[in-house]
């Protein structure tokens, strides 16, 4: 008996491993579990998604829906993990809990570098392991160093075609090969799910603007954040937009549409904030938005490659700067984002949908980001990065390094080498700043 056990904590992921089911991406089994870990910081307060609208469209790929949140209660999916002399331990209750006997078990998970995935994967030791990634992450390098016993256990890297041609630098380290889910197959299962929106507000062809709650992922204040939404907006009604559609995060505080409302009065433009829980590639099928404006969201590159709809980006180059260690896993993204797809601010580029970069420019580009980010677990792309920066690195695509980062990898366009040691050195900051006083006195 074979038993898959797929972990996913948003619908969209399950749209995804719904679509790889139907193109046959997964081999026969004699059951199929779907696991749902509801990773809010409050999950007593949030509905899993199996209580989304649209997932019952969904179900039916599945033999079983277990809440692995019941399973390891009081603990959190994303805050527990097994100690190493428990696992077997684990194991045996897992497999008593969701009845899977002597079964063979394989395992398809989000992010394998992080719990809930991780700790699947441990507690199941020997299980063979499919990745499945529905957003612009699996783009870029694997965040932390993975335990060999479970990177060799990874068979594959399943992701979305969001930008056709570029391929996923995640757990290369391991030589996982990408496998793009059909494309087809993903826009039927999403088609499935356009019912859902049907309590929407019916309007066509509106500018769609997408909220991603970033000041809880720290990368903004929150009054940051109403800025962007309203720079968003502001940049909507410049183009000639009257009609605004404005879908918040599912997490978001209402207080962050207030501000919006009213900069919406001042220029005139009729502004609906969308309420209903509902996945942004709903609205593309029911409404067809004349432009789809957002940060770095996933559903930018959804809207552009699978449904062909005219999108832009604002606020990346910010959001570049301040992303903090440089190794955070939304650089990537952000990187893809800004290096691809048009200025809200650029007329001409978003009129014309313009391309920052071609594909093979991009992952040239994600490539050398990529070893930045993480050098000790792509060493082999230091050559590939040394050629890419001393070729191409100028005021622009300055922005998608830090020069000090640059520095102490001995990078072009960094601090020569035997000066790298400069700006940790207390006793040269002590005397450079006694030479800046003297100099002030001097000059009064």
């Amino acid at each position: 008996m074979t038993t898959q056990i797929f972990q996913a904590s948003t619908l969209y992921g399950t749209a995804t491993l719904a679509a790889a089911l139907d193109s046959g991406c997964f081999r026969p089994a004699d059951r199929r579990i779907l696991l749902v870990c509801n990773n809010a910081a409050t999950p007593e307060t949030t509905p899993p998604l199996d209580e989304a609208p649209g997932f019952e469209k969904l179900r039916d790929r599945f033999d079983d829906v277990i809440s692995y949140n019941e399973t390891i209660f009081p603990f959190h999916p994303g805050g527990w993990a097994p100690r190493g002399d428990d696992l077997p331990l684990w194991e045996r209750f897992l497999r008593h809990e969701w009845r899977l006997g002597h079964d063979d078990v394989a395992l398809a998970v989000e992010s394998i570098q992080v719990n809930p995935s991780l700790a699947l994967a441990q507690i199941f030791t020997g299980a063979p392991v499919t990745v499945y990634a529905d957003g612009l992450m699996s783009y870029g390098p694997t965040r932390n160093k993975i335990d060999p016993l479970v990177g060799t256990r990874v068979d594959r890297v399943l992701h979305l075609d969001l930008v056709p041609g570029l391929k996923p630098l995640l757990l290369t380290e391991f030589g996982v090969p990408g496998e793009i889910v059909p494309t087809a197959a993903f826009t039927k299962v999403l088609a499935e799910l356009a019912p859902s929106g049907d309590g929407l507000p019916r309007i066509e062809e509106p500018a769609l603007l997408l909220g991603q709650y970033l000041s809880a992922l720290d990368i903004l204040t929150a009054e940051q954040e109403e800025n962007l939404h309203v720079r968003m907006l502001r940049g909507a009604a410049a183009l000639g937009h009257t009609q605004v559609v404005f879908k918040p995060h599912p997490s978001a505080p209402a207080r962050f549409t207030r501000l919006l409302e009213r900069e919406a009065e001042q220029l005139k433009v009729e502004l609906t904030v969308l309420d209903t829980p509902v996945l942004a590639e709903v609205l593309y099928q029911r409404m067809r938005p004349a432009l789809v404006v957002g940060c770095f969201s996933t559903a930018l590159l959804t809207a552009r490659a699978l449904y062909g709809l005219p999108v832009a980006r604002i606020g990346t180059e910010a959001l570049l700067e301040r992303l903090t260690p440089y190794e955070n896993s939304n650089r990537v993204p952000v990187t893809i984002a800004d290096a691809l797809l048009p200025d809200l601010g650029d007329r001409a580029a978003v009129t014309g949908q313009r391309s920052g970069m071609d594909v093979e420019a991009l992952g040239a580009l994600i490539r050398a980001v990529g070893f930045a980010m993480q050098p000790k677990i792509y060493p082999r792309l230091r050559p590939q990065a040394e050629s890419w920066l001393a070729r191409h690195l100028n005021p622009h695509t300055m922005r998608y390094f830090k020069r000090r980062r640059l520095s102490s990898l001995a990078l072009p366009g960094g601090v020569p080498a035997q000066l790298a040691f400069i700006p940790r050195n207390a006793t040269v900051r002590r005397v450079a700043r006694k030479a800046r006083s003297l100099r002030n006195s001097v000059r009064r």
